[in-house]
């Protein structure tokens, strides 16, 4: 987990971080997700990757967040490619390409089949060159939100998503609820903390963020005070910001800019991937200790003067 001092806080977003999207009318290619279904934890294979897994309800923003976190790491941060020899390389290179073809055209991810694992296997390696800020291996899990909810009241998880819950993998939770559905999802949250709990999750131990997704639809694009995420949080999700704030666990917002309904359907007219950036620097710096815009040691700050 990142020390207190590198908990997130809201972002003051300026107009640079805003890019304009021009789209090709004429290419309506559609992402499919990869299943790995009905997988057991025996049949778990490169448990040596470091997981990233998605909670949270249908239509919540998980697809999105995704998407634009792999974007910005792929396109600001460094290079991303698929692990050879993973369970779905050639696929996954199918899923990516159509993941950042989307999104800079403007269209939304689809939504998530139910009962399936969408696995990503892929190595990030950063532009910084120092030692501290090494290439690193990231297995993104993202499963419907009708799955969610199977937990509610007792509820257990289908088998696919149980086999990597109850693995002995390395796994960062990243929790979504949408900006104008969250007061209905407070209970589901601390029903998915107390699974969690009962699987040995230690929640002081692992990383967590509580991202509240669709910040958009506020009106804004930022926050406009560093008090207005924690009180929109506190006041929809009173028990879940509760169990974070004992944790000490992270939160923040998130939108992918501006969306616009032509009648046939979301797209995206202004991409603004400054809050995908903080998710990076948040995921990276939770695994490796160190924050992806490192300056480097003496000598190598040295090294890359000249």
């Amino acid at each position: 987990m990142t020390e207190d001092n590198n908990t997130l806080k809201p972002l003051t977003l300026s107009n640079e971080t805003l890019k304009p999207i021009s789209y090709d009318a004429q290419n309506n290619a559609k992402p499919d997700f990869v299943p790995l279904a009905n997988a057991s934890t025996n049949q778990i294979k490169n448990k040596e990757s470091n997981f990233i897994f998605f909670f949270g309800v249908g239509e919540s923003g998980k697809s999105v967040i995704l998407s634009s976190i792999l974007y910005f790491l792929s396109s600001q941060a460094g290079v991303l490619r698929p692990k050879l020899g993973t369970p779905n390389t050639k696929e996954a290179q199918v899923l990516l390409a159509d993941f950042f073809e989307n999104i800079r055209q403007g269209i939304l991810p689809n939504r998530t089949t139910r009962d399936q694992v969408t696995r990503l296997d892929l190595i990030f390696e950063p532009n910084n060159k120092s030692k501290k800020v090494p290439p690193i291996n990231l297995t993104f899990l993202e499963t419907s939100g009708e799955n969610h909810k199977d937990i509610s009241r007792g509820g257990t998880y289908h088998s696919s998503i149980e086999a990597y819950l109850n693995a002995n993998i390395p796994l960062t939770f990243i929790i979504v609820t949408s900006y104008d559905n969250a007061h209905l999802e407070d209970t589901l949250i601390n029903e998915f903390l107390d699974e969690l709990e009962r699987k040995g999750k230690n929640l002081k131990s692992i990383n967590v963020i509580l991202v509240v997704s669709k910040w958009d639809k506020s009106g804004r694009t930022d926050v406009s005070n560093e008090d207005e995420l924690e009180n929109f949080i506190n006041e929809r999700l009173p028990r879940t910001n509760t169990r974070i704030n004992s944790y000490e666990l992270n939160k923040t917002y998130f939108t992918i800019g501006s969306i616009e309904n032509n009648g046939n359907g979301e797209r995206i007219t202004l991409l603004n991937l400054a809050p995908a950036e903080v998710l990076s620097n948040w995921l990276y710096e939770s695994i490796v200790g160190y924050p992806l815009d490192y300056e480097g040691t003496f000598w190598e700050r040295l090294k890359f003067s000249f």
